[in-house]
């Protein structure tokens, strides 16, 4: 999938998860969407009609596996 053509996925059933570290408190929410063909969908929880990050699936994949792995943890980001 070309980015270009991430910007005409339907989202209107993008079934939105929000990650279990955002806790209740009203921090910063992140909520995902991975039941969409081809796309994972990213959101602030608290603006729920404000924009989305889109990305293919290998680009999700990629991305959380240098979490896993530690590419963004404070000491790591130069």
């Amino acid at each position: 999938m070309e980015a270009k053509e991430l910007t005409a996925v339907d989202l209107s059933m993008a079934v939105w998860k929000k990650s279990a570290r955002s806790g209740g408190n009203g921090g910063n929410c992140v909520e995902v969407a991975s039941n969409l063909p081809g796309v994972i969908a990213v959101r602030d929880s608290k603006d729920p009609d404000g924009p989305k990050l889109l990305f293919t699936s290998s680009e999700w994949r990629a991305f959380i596996g240098g979490v896993k792995n530690g590419e963004f943890d404070p000491d790591s980001i130069a």
